[in-house]
């Protein structure tokens, strides 16, 4: 089995899906690798690693970054999350439009969202912990939050009730709301 990288219906959102190694003691994966990525069409320079650890049914997002903004490669380490990407390029056909995916500690799987897409993730199980290496650092005076319920982009979370929220993402505007400092589209 070889390691595999699907196109989405969004341009750009990749999902991965490495080889495990596993046997009666346990598993290895190959979490990263950039020849065999860069191979499969995921060029990226990663300088930054984030970890994070939420109880179920918490909602983080939707996120970005009008300067500097970071493209992700995500993985569910530990537990189960509903990972999100939603496409903001002013002018694109798929502007407004959102994937998303199962990423578990059990597939393995994991989504790269380029750079200008929002993020988001909710947590299925009762624990999660979620690792994304990021292509630019983290920028607060320049971070994006929008409403995780938006009408207009219209995620289906697969909810379990009322998400848990930081007061940042509770208070998130909407898309509409922080249009001018979205990036226009270019086909080149």
């Amino acid at each position: 089995m070889a390691l595999e990288i699907e196109k989405t219906s969004l341009p750009g959102v990749l999902l991965v899906k490495p080889v495990i190694h596993g046997d009666d003691r346990g598993f290895f994966v190959e979490t990263y690798h950039s020849e065999k990525y860069a191979e499969l069409g995921l060029e990226a320079t990663f300088v930054q690693d984030n970890h994070s650890k939420s109880k179920k049914g918490t909602l983080r997002g939707l996120h970005g970054q009008d300067r500097r903004p970071q493209g992700k490669l995500v993985r569910c380490s530990a537990g189960e999350i509903f990972d999100v990407a939603v496409d903001t390029r002013i002018g694109a056909p798929t502007f407004g439009k959102w994937v998303g995916f199962h990423l578990s500690s059990e597939n393995h799987h994991q989504l790269y969202i380029p750079p200008v897409y929002l993020h988001g993730f909710y947590v299925l199980s009762e624990v999660a912990e979620v690792q994304y290496k990021c292509t630019d650092v983290y920028d607060a005076e320049h971070q994006l939050t929008v409403a995780w319920d938006d009408p207009a982009i219209g995620i289906d979370w697969p909810l379990d009730g009322a998400p848990l929220l930081s007061a940042k993402d509770a208070g998130a505007a909407a898309l509409s709301e922080v249009r001018d400092r979205l990036p226009l589209w270019s086909e080149d």
